[in-house]
This record gives structure tokens, sequence and C-alpha cells, in this order.
């Protein structure tokens, strides 16, 4: 399975928190990483978003063919975000676009095997693979894209 969490790009700041829209630059990052994704995307990948207006907009910038996944909004956690996806059992791949701390945890748990407060920066997408070898599972970091970067 392939696991790709995509942070949402740079949002204006501002109440309520879930009717937060892209900046101009955010939109550019999201463009960018998307042209990136759109070159490389695994067959078979589902994306999954926060219902909140800039995870939206951000995977609008790849697809218009996304699910709204309410466990996946600002509050959600590692367990949220696992549960959605189906890691590391499910087939395919699924691309997350959500939300701090939740990625970064998720990022921080299935690299170093614990929750920790790991930063994702706005607009980055970190893309993950499970395989077995010697009938053990293991976890790869196939690619880390700062939106700034590409």
């Amino acid at each position: 399975m392939d696991l790709l969490l995509w942070r949402h790009a740079e949002a204006v700041d501002g109440t309520p928190d879930h009717t937060r829209e892209l900046t101009e630059r955010g939109i550019k990052q999201a463009r960018k990483v998307a042209h990136w994704l759109a070159d490389r995307r695994p067959k078979r990948m589902r994306v999954l978003v926060s219902p909140t207006m800039r995870t939206r907009q951000t995977a609008s910038a790849f697809s218009d063919d996304f699910e709204i996944v309410s466990a996946l909004g600002p509050e959600g956690t590692v367990a949220d975000l696992l549960a959605a996806t189906g890691w590391p059992d499910a087939s395919g791949a699924v691309l997350v676009v959500g939300h701090q701390p939740a990625l970064g945890q998720t990022a921080s748990l299935l690299l170093a095997g614990s929750e920790a407060n790991w930063t994702i920066k706005k607009g980055a997408l970190w893309w993950f693979t499970n395989r077995v070898r010697n009938d053990e599972t293991q976890t790869v970091l196939r690619a880390v894209l700062p939106a700034d970067l590409v």
C-alpha cells in the first residue's frame, strides 16, 4: 500500500477555521505539488480530504474526484487517519489532504514507531509505502516534497 500525506497549502488566518481559504501563495503551492504528483501518481489512488475549505482547495488542484472524511478534520487523530485509509493493509494507494498535528504524528509513527510532534510544512507531501522483506513488514519513505522546492 502507498500512503501519501499532503498538508493543506498556505491559508488565510481567521475564523471560523473550517472556512479559511488558500492564499495566492497557497494556490501556487497546491498547483506545484499537484503537477509533480500527477506525473508520478500511483494507479488506483483514492483521495481523502478533510472537510475544511483549505484542504478541499488544495486537493482540487490535483483532482475533483475526492472523498470528504470528517474524521480527517483539524481535530482528527492518528488513529482516525489510519482507520480512514486502511493503512497498512489496504490495497492500492491513498492520498490524504489534511492537517497538523495528525499528519506529522502519523509520519513519526510510521518512521520511528511512536507518535511525536513532527512538523509537515504547509503544502508539503510525504509519500510512504509498505513492503514485506524476509517475512518482515517495512515502512519505506519514498519522497518528501516541500512545496517551495518543486
